[in-house]
């Protein structure tokens, strides 16, 4: 099975405004009021940025590297709400994209929409209710929110191939910035929330997942959780990722929040990406973490053994945000990723290895 990941996808405020059908602009942030604001910004860096563009704009080159590799299933982390109406939860950021251009994720073949984060319900639990009415009827697979809590903490089951399940349980911890009362309940919708990294939340993980699982299934957990800078992995998320693994029994760990790439891990076989970073958003123009390359993102492509479900093969193809739109990343570019990405996976024993083809790859 291969399998296409990413970390954040940001397509509402700035990105919104130049598809075809955008939300009204005004926003509640205490330095912009416009979602329009953040497009000026991004031409101001890289020049005029072209309105109602078509659904595959956003993906840029993205959609032909996808598709060389030919990924049995594609997901990504929606981070926004998906509405036109709501009330903005007064939170300093909201983020929402109109349900009419949820072609742009059409446009790239998503599989599965990620929606245990902290800007899902930034429209009030009216915009949850849209956000998720939106995305099923459109034919996406979700995870991590529903309209109860039994809802949010149903996985996303996708047939890879006849006989081959991959089950997505995604869930969102309060280190990302997700509030508290978001937490899905009984009657109540809202976000999968994992409130702490314990004993008695692993113990919740595990009787969650083995309520669905059937023999042969791939587990994935995909985790919004921590900063978003800073390179540093806390103990606490590489204790939970490894009990994920030990005592879950899940495949994959997709972890997401961070703005920028994280380090990778592999224990028992089994691939852990503490940070995926943002894949598209609206951040061209804004200065203050140029440290981190922040326009720098990746596309994870993973292989897995289809008996023992072990990492096979794990290539990253960088990208750089330019116009709203993802292009290649050039060869320095591609070169200061991979000697970053590299530093921080020594640590847990593995190295990056730059490929003939401008990619990286992730050591044996």
């Amino acid at each position: 099975m291969r399998l296409f990941l990413c970390g954040d996808v940001m397509t509402g405020r700035g990105i919104d405004q130049i598809l075809p059908h955008p939300c009204e602009p005004m926003l509640h942030e205490p330095h912009m009021r416009s979602a329009l604001g953040y497009v000026k910004l991004a031409e101001s860096r890289s020049g005029e940025i072209p309105r109602a563009v078509p659904f595959d704009y956003i993906w840029g080159d993205a959609l032909d590297e996808i598709d060389r590799r030919e990924p049995d299933l594609r997901i990504v982390n929606l981070e926004t709400s998906v509405t036109a109406d709501g009330q903005p939860e007064p939170k300093g950021i909201n983020y929402r994209m109109h349900p009419a251009n949820l072609g742009c994720l059409a446009a790239a073949d998503i599989d599965c929409c990620v929606l245990a984060n902290n800007h899902v319900a930034d429209w009030g639990s009216a915009g949850l209710k849209n956000t998720l009415c939106a995305i099923q009827q459109a034919g996406f697979a979700t995870a991590g929110a529903g309209l109860d809590a039994d809802a949010a903490a149903s996985p996303a089951m996708l047939e890879a191939s006849p006989g081959k399940r991959l089950l997505v349980f995604a869930f969102a911890c309060p280190s990302s910035g997700v509030p508290e009362h978001w937490a899905a309940a009984k009657n109540w919708p809202g976000v999968n929330v994992l409130a702490s990294l314990d004993e008695d939340a692993l113990t919740s993980v595990i009787h969650s997942i083995d309520r669905w699982r059937r023999p042969g299934d791939i587990v994935l957990v995909s985790i919004h959780w921590g900063a978003n800078w800073g390179y540093e992995v806390p103990a606490a998320h590489i204790r939970f990722a490894h009990d994920l693994i030990d005592s879950a029994r899940v495949d994959i760990v997709h972890g997401h929040s961070s703005h920028h790439p994280l380090a990778i891990e592999v224990h028992a076989g089994k691939p852990i990406l503490y940070g995926c970073g943002d894949f598209i958003n609206d951040y061209e123009g804004i200065g203050g973490h140029e440290a981190y390359r922040p326009e720098l993102s990746l596309a994870y492509f993973i292989d897995l053994d289809d008996v023992s479900h072990t990492r096979l093969r794990m290539e990253m193809v960088p990208f750089r945000v330019h116009k709203f739109q993802l292009v290649r990343a050039s060869e320095v570019e591609t070169a200061w990723l991979g000697q970053t990405l590299d530093r921080e996976c020594r640590r847990f024993g593995r190295h990056i290895r730059l490929s003939d083809q401008r990619t990286l790859m992730l050591s044996a």
